[in-house]
């Protein structure tokens, strides 16, 4: 009797229990998303720089507003915990050490594209609107402009914008620069 091949998933308490055992490295750059571990493309001096940049932003409008968390994981459900480059999220005097933030806990999260554009789009977009992350950006370096995803509803966003140089993007009625934060002024 012929039996199909079927994919071994995996849970994030494997995943954890790898890192722990030192199969993953920590220096290794892994999502675990629906229950494949995927490594990311290396980051680029333009993509840090916007991220440094951005995260200094918001640290300095959401002092004792918000956590703004930088490549650190969100534990999205029990088969995915990717690690967005900005994670905004609610406020806690623990900056969530005692465990790391879930979607209700998330304000916005904040991903710079550029070799990683369409998994971006295609995996992570889906993932976040079907787990209602109030807000996704994609800051596109290909494009130059900031792809805001909102009002997320039955798996898909039913707001989206864009926004170029010159313009002003609002979050939690703060003002961004989109040159600002794409290191143009």
């Amino acid at each position: 009797m012929a039996t199909e091949v079927v994919k071994r998933l995996i849970n994030v308490d494997e995943y954890h229990k790898m890192a722990e055992m030192g199969i993953l490295k920590p220096d290794d750059r892994l999502e675990l998303i629906q229950g494949e571990i995927y490594e990311m493309s290396p980051i680029g001096s333009k993509h840090a720089g916007i991220v440094n940049k951005l995260a200094g932003l918001l640290n300095e409008l959401f002092k004792n507003k918000a956590v703004t968390g930088v490549q650190n994981p969100v534990q999205i459900d029990d088969r995915n915990e990717p690690e967005p480059d900005i994670s905004l999220l609610k406020y806690r005097s623990d900056y969530y050490s005692s465990a790391h933030p879930v979607p209700a806990d998330v304000l916005a999260i904040i991903e710079v594209s550029d070799a990683s554009i369409r998994f971006d789009k295609d995996v992570k977009l889906p993932l976040y609107a079907t787990h209602r992350i109030p807000e996704y950006w994609i800051i596109d370096l290909e494009s130059n402009r900031i792809e805001v995803y909102a009002n997320p509803k039955e798996g898909t966003y039913t707001s989206i914008q864009r926004y170029l140089p010159g313009e002003e993007i609002t979050l939690m009625d703060q003002k961004l620069p989109v040159n600002e934060v794409l290191l143009l002024s």
